[in-house]
């Protein structure tokens, strides 16, 4: 997968299998910083990130990390609806929600484009591990915190 994004920062990883996890990481694109939470997998024929994944600006984890913090850390708890929407540019945005997905509750962060809706652009992550996803978020949003190390 060919990208001009400069990883700067891997900041954890949400193992969901054996060959396969969800990295959280701070990366680098034409001098600003992003987040990337991305499934990478690890099989016989092919080692490294998929398409499944979603890139987040800064200011966008500063909001969705106490959005994800009142939610409760039982999955009983927790329903099904929109928790954010989060501007990207005009006419697309970032919609955080939990979803029922083949019988899996999950959080979805999608892109939604105004002209056509959701896109195949996002991740679901499963709800069950919900407190290591709170926890992927808040310790990402520090490393953002934290003055760059490197020129970018």
């Amino acid at each position: 997968m060919e990208s001009s994004f400069t990883l700067l920062r891997e900041t954890g990883s949400l193992p969901l299998t054996a060959d396969e996890e969800i990295r959280f990481s701070i990366d680098a694109y034409h001098g600003y910083r992003y987040v990337s939470v991305r499934r990478y997998i690890q099989v016989d024929s092919f080692a490294g990130p998929t398409r499944d994944g979603i890139t987040l600006t800064p200011e966008m984890v500063q909001l969705l990390v106490p959005l994800l913090e009142q939610l409760p850390d039982e999955t009983e708890k927790i329903s099904v609806g929109e928790i954010g929407r989060f501007a990207k540019r005009a006419g697309i945005c970032i919609v955080v929600r939990v979803v029922n997905f083949r019988d899996y509750l999950g959080l979805d962060l999608r892109q939604w484009q105004s002209d056509t809706g959701f896109t195949k652009k996002g991740i679901w992550l499963p709800l069950e591990k919900i407190k290591e996803i709170k926890k992927l978020f808040a310790d990402t949003l520090s490393a953002l915190n934290e003055r760059p190390s490197d020129d970018f």
